[in-house]
């Protein structure tokens, strides 16, 4: 599923007729609210603006400014130096109770979307280069419907002291307080505190909204603000969770530690740093440092790290314990969300599927468009039995947004239906997988181990062997052990993936998918009693873990009886 090496970028007379018109008319009449030019034109993902567009007058009135509008890119300062006093880079913001949406407007894109990737299966080049710039569009317009229907009753943007203030991300819609970052940083374009919050909320933008564009905007916005106040505090712990986002994790611990140095209680770096050790396969040392975070800056962010540390290591009692306590202290409907969420998969990795359903319920109460619980709850009803609402709700997930895992479980899940035209949707669903990893990679994240995982299955094996083993040289944790294991299983190498495979369950880490990967590679390398033993643990521990795998699972223990 990722791009082969000998694929190049198409030109336009390669491309097929009727995919290009419907590239060129989405992208006249859809893309109102970011960059509309180049992609269309260049093949290069276009970035998907999330804050609503407040420019009323006409284009060719707007003059060369309204082309140099977006926050310069990592390499190109074009929003001035410290010393000047230019605006921040962004058009001017305005509440999304005055944007006019049309409704079922990201149902169209969507739809649009996929009847290109369907000619990209036919024509891959295209898919690759014109799949990517549209997903883009589509997850914009996903966001501005969300927004706008959360938003709409939005007060007048604030321009004061407070628009700066790091709590003031969490203390209500993300997009009311970028447009107020924004706002703020015209007046006060040498504020280096503002360009970092600024950098924290696209991040954390990107993060909710599946939306990668957001990370050359937050390095751009990390940049200005150490170059005004160089080594300030927020913009390195900045620099930190945007390499973990972009899985930088190498990066990450050392503006981590850089900023820890000055000072040892940062919640954020405390935070980055159990992160990219986590990450990095350093699991006593993530350990380590979850027990002094815990000690210097107990709260919510600290204490779902320190359950996700104790998870990995097979102690689901104290997780689930811990987790608790973060819900009872959690008082932001983002922090109600996550970690209602986060407990959810703790009870969905354990089979306890009514627990799962009750804690996605306590999430989606706090934040209706909660993505994570969303999805969390239909694979839910998928695993009992409720095959419809699972496929409706992860429809609704991948309409807003399109991210790999929710592609793939959606197609998975049209597969096992089996109705007429099905096979059809799932192909779909992989297709955006390629083009979501063409996204993310064209804004600077390494997304190799999506890539693995979804080609090993639904894609190009060869590619999914290459990406894993990139992966498995950055960093060594169950997770890249596992993709690895799999990656070598579904290219025949089964000897070369039984010790990747043991080595993804060594921790004692409660997940269903691992076992059963374990358990067929040992049954096809000859262990037959272990084989067998490992498929029934992962069905016994979460029978309905994938609507393909639990299947093959069952099937597989039948035919070695």
């Amino acid at each position: 599923m990722a791009p082969r090496e000998t694929d190049d970028n198409p030109t336009e007379a390669d491309q097929p007729a009727a995919a290009q018109r419907e590239w060129e008319r989405l992208w006249k009449e859809g893309d109102d609210d970011g960059p509309a030019g180049a992609g269309a034109e260049s093949g290069q993902p276009a970035k998907a603006d999330a804050e609503p567009e407040t420019d009323t007058e006409p284009e060719d009135e707007r003059g060369a400014d309204a082309d140099t509008s977006e926050t310069p890119d990592a390499d190109t300062e074009t929003s001035g130096t410290a010393d000047d006093d230019s605006p921040p880079p962004s058009t001017p913001a305005r509440s999304n109770a005055d944007k006019v949406v049309t409704p079922h407007l990201d149902d169209e894109r969507i739809a649009a979307v996929r009847r290109v990737a369907a000619a990209g299966r036919r024509w891959r080049n295209l898919q690759l280069a014109g799949c990517a710039a549209l997903l883009a569009v589509a997850m914009t317009a996903g966001a501005i419907a969300i927004g706008a229907a959360k938003d709409s009753g939005a007060a007048g943007v604030a321009v004061g002291s407070s628009a700066v203030s790091p709590e003031l991300l969490a203390s209500g819609s993300l997009d009311a307080s970028i447009a107020s970052l924004q706002a703020h940083l015209r007046t006060q374009p040498k504020d280096f505190d503002g360009w970092a919050t600024l950098g924290l909320a696209y991040v954390e933008q990107a993060r909710t909204k599946g939306d990668p564009s957001r990370y050359p905007q937050a390095q751009a916005a990390f940049q200005r603000s150490l170059k005004i106040s160089p080594a300030n505090e927020n913009a390195l712990e900045g620099r930190a969770a945007l390499a973990a986002a972009r899985h930088e994790f190498k990066e990450a611990l050392t503006y981590a530690d850089q900023v820890l140095k000055e000072n040892p209680y940062s919640e954020r770096a405390l935070c980055s740093r159990i992160d990219a050790l986590v990450e990095l396969g350093r699991y006593a040392d993530a350990s380590k440092a979850a027990d002094l975070a815990d000690a210097r800056k107990p709260g919510v962010p600290v204490f779902t790290r320190y359950a996700y540390v104790h998870e990995l290591r097979g102690d689901v009692s104290t997780a689930r314990k811990v987790l608790e306590q973060a819900l009872a202290a959690a008082t932001s409907p983002g922090d109600i969300s996550y970690v209602a969420g986060t407990l959810g998969q703790l009870a969905w990795n354990q089979g306890d599927y009514k627990t799962a359903l009750n804690d996605y319920g306590r999430a989606l109460a706090a934040d209706e468009n909660y993505l994570p619980a969303l999805e969390g709850r239909a694979r839910t009803q998928a695993a009992l039995g409720d095959r419809a609402a699972a496929i409706k709700g992860m429809e609704l997930v991948v309409s807003r947004y399109p991210l790999p895992q929710p592609l793939v479980e959606l197609g998975e899940l049209y597969e096992s239906r089996g109705a007429e035209g099905d096979k059809a949707k799932a192909e779909d669903q992989y297709a955006l997988v390629d083009a979501w990893i063409a996204l993310a990679r064209a804004n600077g994240v390494n997304a190799d181990l999506d890539t693995a995982l979804a080609a090993a299955d639904h894609g190009d094996v060869k590619s999914a062997l290459k990406a894993a083993r990139a992966e498995w040289a950055r960093r060594h944790t169950v997770h890249t052990a596992d993709a690895l294991a799999w990656a070598l299983h579904v290219n025949g190498r089964d000897k070369e993936a039984l010790p990747y495979a043991r080595q993804a369950t060594a921790t004692n880490y409660h997940n269903a998918s691992f076992i059963y990967h374990l358990g067929t590679i040992e049954l096809a390398t000859g262990h037959k009693a272990d084989g067998r033993a490992h498929l029934a643990k992962a069905l016994k521990l979460n029978p309905g873990f994938s609507p393909l795998g639990a299947a093959k699972a069952r099937k597989a223990l039948e035919a070695t009886k």
